[in-house]
């Protein structure tokens, strides 16, 4: 079974450079960049900042957790005392994931190598090119070799997880069924419509004269329409909209999911009827209305599965956490950050 990273919040900065995390680092705004080094500075170097069992935590580890804590707070700057707060954050973090890391080494994994190497693979994968991915490390201030380092223990602790933790967790259909009753609102489906539309897309930069042009064919169609054409036929040949393809279909959608003057349109419509020419920000489009559907509570067994799954991910951390809580009475940690 596969244990969700998400739900493994306390290894969550397991591995701080690993591929996922590196990429958001570089996915952060030019605001959280700039703040970034401001977190790794506080702790620049190589001494140690923890010990558990003897087991030095170092700042340049310190360094990278914390700058990806700060990455997930696009936009923020943070104050000094932020900053510091976010350092003791990550330290608690790298510091259980040093017990769940040691306690992991006791078990054997098959192909631990392999995994490693297919892992690494994966990862490079995410990045259009070499020279995205040499970026990438850079943030982080890391070598390949401490990469796979990361890779190597995350891997560690998510085996120890799988084979220790998760097997005792278990979530019955009474527990299930307990949730859906209890959280009605999450299990509810909302009205949606099904359409289809013929779109005249017309350019941001456009003349009013091309724009005119697009509105005159837009209503020219309508009137074909009208005369009784057929509307799938209609949208292959004329619309602009990659859905031409499918005659326009859209399938179905709720309210939120669409520009607003497409979806008032819409939902205006009973099934069967076709919209005048409606325009918004990609043009002139006609619409018509395929299927209505009210909203409706969504069916427990259809929704057993995924409510399943989210109580077993938050048992499994409450495990962890458990395990964590027991596993500091007996280790011997020694924070040195000041």
């Amino acid at each position: 079974m596969h244990v969700s990273r998400r739900t493994l919040s306390v290894a969550g900065l397991i591995a701080a450079a690993l591929f996922s995390c590196v990429s958001l680092s570089i996915a952060a705004d030019s605001e959280t960049k700039a703040a970034a080094p401001k977190v790794a500075s506080a702790v620049a170097g190589q001494d140690p900042v923890a010990r558990v069992n003897g087991v030095a935590i170092s700042a340049l580890e310190l360094a990278r957790a914390s700058k990806v804590m700060l990455a997930g707070q696009r936009g923020m700057t943070p104050s000094a005392d932020q900053q510091k707060e976010f350092e003791m954050q990550a330290l608690t973090q790298l510091v259980s994931a040093e017990l769940l890391y040691q306690a992991g080494q006791k078990l054997e994994i098959k192909d631990l190598e392999k995994q490693i190497d297919d892992k690494l693979a994966q990862g490079r994968a995410r990045f259009a090119n070499a020279e995205d991915f040499a970026k990438a490390m850079k943030s982080m201030d890391m070598e390949e070799k401490d990469l796979r380092d990361y890779t190597r223990r995350d891997l560690i602790i998510t085996n120890f997880i799988e084979k220790t933790i998760v097997p005792a967790v278990k979530v019955s259909e009474e527990d299930a069924r307990k949730f859906y009753d209890q959280n009605p609102d999450k299990f509810t489906r909302p009205e949606s419509v099904k359409a289809s539309h013929i779109l005249l897309g017309v350019d941001e930069k456009a003349t009013a004269e091309e724009k005119k042009a697009a509105r005159e064919k837009a209503e020219k169609l309508r009137k074909e329409l009208a005369g009784g054409a057929d509307f799938a036929e209609l949208a292959k040949g004329n619309s602009t909209c990659p859905s031409s393809k499918q005659g326009g279909d859209l399938g179905y959608f709720s309210k939120g999911q669409m520009v607003p003057a497409f979806e008032k349109a819409a939902f205006a419509l009973k099934p069967g009827e076709i919209s005048d020419v409606v325009e918004t920000q990609f043009g002139y489009h006609i619409i018509k209305l395929t299927e209505k559907k009210a909203a409706e509570k969504v069916d427990f067994k259809e929704v057993k599965p995924r409510i399943e799954d989210f109580l077993k991910n938050q048992k499994i951390g409450a495990a962890v956490s458990d395990y964590l809580a027991e596993a500091r009475k007996t280790a011997k940690i020694e924070l040195l950050l000041k």
